[in-house]
């Protein structure tokens, strides 16, 4: 792997506020985007149209390593990223509750994480690549020049995602989405392969009672520092 190639990892649980950090600090630098929880929610989608248990898990590989995904830039700011499966727009069905469930219970797969490897780190691509997802500067890029691992209270994640589905029109139930998280939380900390948790070398940013311009100048600040 090419290590010249400068990469920011942004790991953290559900609702943390990854995403727009990610899509922010990427559209600044002018770096290309990786968000791995989309890929499992993408598999996850993929599965379901075709008809595909979860619990096939041969069959799981075999869809991901043929996967068809890619990330399109919108022009929007407040939804910057758009997602593609089989060149149609997915992007409003892998935001929704369900298939964020889906995505844990994949990850969760440790035959699925190996098959998707190498689909992950063929997104380091010059000029730089900022990677958004749950061992990104753990596992997938530990060699990542800077990495930071968000976080924020469960209470504070749900009020977020909340706000975040409603204004993009999907229903979605405050407590559902309270209790979602806290289970996807436990099941992401407790997997054997690659359990939700801080690089050694990573920033840790609780976001709880900061906002989001906040969050994102702090981030600029430390990748400046340490990338120019």
């Amino acid at each position: 792997m090419n290590n010249s190639i400068p990469v920011v990892s942004i790991d953290g649980p559900s609702g943390a506020g990854k995403g727009v950090i990610t899509q922010r600090l990427a559209s600044l630098k002018g770096y290309h985007i990786l968000d791995s929880g989309a890929i499992y929610r993408v598999i996850g989608l993929a599965a379901r149209k075709d008809g595909l248990d979860f619990k096939n898990q041969s069959g799981l590989v075999e869809l991901a390593q043929g996967l068809d995904i890619s990330f399109r830039g919108t022009g929007d700011s407040e939804n910057p990223l758009s997602v593609w499966l089989r060149d149609q727009d997915v992007t409003r069905e892998v935001r929704t509750n369900e298939a964020g469930v889906d995505a844990s219970k994949l990850a969760s797969i440790s035959e699925l994480r190996l098959a998707i490897r190498s689909l992950q780190r063929s997104f380091k691509r010059s000029p730089g690549l900022v990677a958004d997802g749950r061992d990104m500067g753990t596992v997938v890029f530990d060699e990542a020049q800077v990495k930071f691992f968000l976080t924020a209270s469960p209470e504070a994640r749900a009020e977020r995602r909340y706000k975040q589905l409603k204004d993009k029109g999907i229903d979605v139930s405050l407590p559902d989405l309270f209790l979602s998280i806290q289970n996807r939380d436990l099941s992401d900390m407790e997997r054997e392969i690659a359990p939700l948790e801080p690089a050694r070398d990573a920033v840790i940013i609780d976001s709880t009672a900061m906002t989001i311009d906040e969050v994102f100048y702090f981030v600029l600040s430390v990748v400046e520092e340490k990338l120019g």
